[in-house]
């Protein structure tokens, strides 16, 4: 289902709060990170090698960055069952991930879909990316159920008090949130 009523957030507005469980049934308040920098993560389905990769490389910053204090929160759009099938996404705890297969919090931030977006984006670095998820061993499948082509990723640095810091909508599917920004932020 896709949401195309969402309004985008800004730098310096309130992160929408959740109260959920994630994939490992753990609760997960965003009020307890209050006190903490945090990188909040929306991608796409559990098979998508854009995103695979993409949270490949942020599992590798947040191993660094831990020491700072710094967290991370994911979501994907697919369904508790079609993560948990997966070993890299269950590999990844501590970091929580977070289904919302009806994309409600994706709206809570502001993703809006693109069905040209997602289309140049595969016509353009779908092989070079396919074929780098499967030189990693990351999952790649195509979509099931419920999962959606057009979902568009999105970013956001949350600083203590949950105030955003940062704000990055994804222009295209290899578009993403600077790693040199999230670490500065995180070490800042």
């Amino acid at each position: 289902m896709d949401h195309n009523t969402s309004t985008r957030l800004i730098k310096s507005a309130l992160a929408p709060e959740f109260q959920l469980k994630d994939i490992n049934n753990r609760s997960i308040d965003l009020k307890e990170y209050a006190d903490q920098k945090l990188l909040i993560g929306f991608f796409r389905h559990a098979g998508c090698p854009f995103c695979n990769i993409r949270v490949h490389n942020l599992s590798k910053l947040y191993e660094e960055l831990k020491p700072n204090g710094f967290k991370m929160i994911f979501f994907f759009e697919s369904p508790v069952e079609l993560i948990s099938m997966s070993s890299f996404h269950g590999e990844l705890s501590p970091i929580p991930i977070i289904s919302d297969p009806e994309k409600v919090w994706y709206a809570k931030y502001g993703l809006e879909p693109s069905a040209y977006k997602s289309a140049v984006s595969h016509l353009r670095s779908f092989v070079g990316t396919a074929f780098e998820a499967y030189r990693k061993k990351l999952p790649m499948h195509m979509m099931k159920s419920g999962e959606s082509i057009n979902t568009i990723p999105a970013e956001f640095l949350i600083d203590r008090g949950l105030k955003i810091h940062e704000v990055h909508y994804s222009e295209s599917l290899t578009d993403r949130m600077d790693v040199g920004k999230i670490r500065a932020f995180a070490k800042g």
